[in-house]
């Protein structure tokens, strides 16, 4: 059996990092960040999309994922539709890249899917084991910064709070230093997994 993992963290927490860390340790990794770009690209997500919302989130028949999320963070009716949309498919996505893994060789030291959603989404039971990053607020808030976030007040306060994920999951990974920091920590959870 391969391990399989759902990783999630707040906003500038360090997922992406983490994701990174878990594929240089041999693990196979997925991003729902990723799917749902691809799915923007598939015909019937953007005709629904454009559908609901109109042609000024696709300007040249492509969803512009800032105008997306300026129009659906504003507008929780707007927001839930989007989710009501997506996440079946993520799920559908998941699943079907979880069974291609069993072919490989050799087999992954873990399968780890980063959901920045997961337990707003009800997917924790999915997995195996969750793991949240967590990071010092300061820390966080220049991250997001760093790399652009739109409507970062907007996308947090529809999350849990970090503390809450924490909560809830099996493992609980604290990101407030270097990358090699995190990928050692990491190393130990997959260990762990693997005893």
């Amino acid at each position: 059996m391969i391990p399989f993992v759902g990783l999630t963290g707040g906003i500038g927490s360090g997922k992406s990092a983490a994701l990174a860390a878990f594929e240089r340790l041999g693990a196979a990794t997925l991003s729902t960040d990723a799917v749902v770009h691809d799915l923007y690209r598939s015909a019937a997500v953007r005709a629904a999309v454009v559908g609901r919302l109109g042609t000024d989130v696709a300007p040249d028949g492509r969803v512009d994922r800032d105008r997306l999320a300026a129009a659906v963070f504003a507008d929780d009716d707007l927001r839930r539709w989007l989710e009501s949309l997506l996440w079946p498919l993520v799920a559908e996505r998941i699943a079907g890249w979880r069974a291609g893994l069993a072919a490989r060789v050799p087999l992954p030291r873990a399968a780890v899917v980063e959901v920045p959603l997961l337990f707003e989404a009800g997917m924790e039971s999915t997995f195996d084991v969750t793991l949240t990053v967590v990071a010092n607020e300061g820390v966080r808030a220049a991250r997001a910064a760093a790399r652009g976030h739109a409507s970062v007040a907007e996308r947090t306060a529809r999350q849990l709070s970090q503390q809450e994920k924490a909560a809830r999951s099996t493992y609980v990974v604290e990101n407030d230093g270097s990358e090699s920091e995190l990928e050692a920590t990491l190393s130990d959870v997959l260990d762990i997994l693997h005893t």
